[in-house]
């Protein structure tokens, strides 16, 4: 996954919470609004994808033995989707609970 991607997401959540809670200025809302969060979204899924479907490629590869694919090279990619993947897992569980706390707060 494009590691600057979830550093830009996790950068404008801390912002839209520092926003909430007082901590900072309304100056930053412009730049928060500027940045569309599904499509930042959109690609960093994307690129774990693009990352899942290499290390896929990759081991077919290997294992049929079309190319001189070397075994380092195989699981180097399949540790690096994996990372990938994990780190998504652990965005998609701030989300979910950043959700969780918006839907509980009384108004």
């Amino acid at each position: 996954m494009d590691k600057s991607g979830i550093d830009n997401i996790l950068q404008q959540l801390q912002a839209a919470s520092a926003l909430a809670s007082g901590t900072k200025k309304e100056a930053r809302s412009d730049e928060i609004a500027s940045v569309d969060f599904g499509d930042k979204l959109k690609a960093a899924i994307d690129q774990v994808n693009k990352t899942q479907r290499t290390a896929d490629t990759l081991s077919e590869q290997f294992v049929s033995d079309q190319s001189n694919v070397d075994l380092h090279e195989v699981m180097i990619s399949l540790q690096k989707a994996n990372v990938s993947f994990q780190s998504m897992i652990q965005v998609r569980n701030k989300l979910v609970t950043a959700y969780q706390e918006i839907m509980n707060m009384q108004v």
